[in-house]
């Protein structure tokens, strides 16, 4: 099993994931020319994705979803609420081969058992992933303001794990944006902070982890130095498994063995 990234930011997400002979791309917030352009970078061509799974509807995630699943016949997978959304945009889903998901109900993409979870996010119906294979779990967690029961029960034993650091409450507090984006970003419905990251890591099973990835860092409010400090604090051992995604180059390759 293994993972890697086209891209984390606000920029343009996507996260691929992959088991046996099945490979999926979660969430594509690119033009089909720069994805192809990124998956080109990690050895890949848009005829070797299985499926794209979608998150939610924000630009960043979505993009690059419709045009991409239809110009290689790819098999969509979202929530309704998702589909719903962008019905009759130009990421509309049901002009693709939409199927529907259901949070906390696994389903099968090959090799690959893909959990939903839902997360508080101001989204229609937003859902995050993890997947299973010969018993080891992959986590992707981005794209939610707050840590529930429910997210951390689903994300506390993960082999791997790709989590959101989004920003420093500091920086975003003394940064450019407006107040109400920066309401929004800093809410119950907006985006993690370093430290509610760190908070949740000190409920998981840390040692059980393979790779830890930081990722959708704000290039306004956040930088690689301030999301790293405060994941040491909870993970003092072992920092080498630790990481930070970048807009530009994700991250490359990560085996879970």
């Amino acid at each position: 099993m293994r993972l890697a990234s086209l891209g984390s930011g606000s920029k343009g997400n996507g996260t691929l994931v992959s088991a046996g002979d099945c490979l999926v791309l979660v969430d594509c917030g690119f033009t089909v020319k720069e994805t192809e352009r990124r998956l080109a970078k990690r050895g890949l061509g848009g005829a070797d994705l299985g499926a794209i799974l979608v998150t939610h509807e924000h630009g960043d995630h979505i993009r690059g979803v419709g045009a991409l699943a239809r110009r290689y016949r790819l098999p969509v997978y979202s929530t309704f609420g998702t589909a719903r959304a962008v019905t009759g945009k130009a990421a509309d889903l049901h002009r693709c081969d939409w199927h529907e998901v259901r949070p906390g109900r696994p389903f099968q993409i090959g090799a690959l058992a893909v959990t939903p979870v839902t997360v508080p996010h101001d989204a229609r119906e937003p859902c995050q992933y993890r997947f299973s294979w010969r018993q080891r779990e992959v986590g992707v967690l981005t794209d939610l303001g707050s840590v529930t029961p429910h997210v951390l029960q689903a994300y506390a034993e993960c082999d791997a794990l790709v989590l959101e650091c989004n920003h420093e409450p500091e920086l975003l507090a003394n940064g450019p944006y407006p107040p109400s984006l920066k309401r929004r970003v800093g809410g119950h419905l907006g985006h993690l902070s370093n430290q509610q990251a760190a908070a949740m890591l000190a409920q998981c099973n840390v040692d059980r982890l393979q790779h830890l990835v930081l990722s959708h860092l704000s290039e306004q409010n956040n930088t690689p130095d301030h999301a790293l400090w405060e994941i040491h604090q909870v993970m003092e051992q072992g920092r080498e498994r630790i990481q930070v995604a970048s807009q530009t180059g994700g991250f490359d390759w990560l085996d879970v063995s």
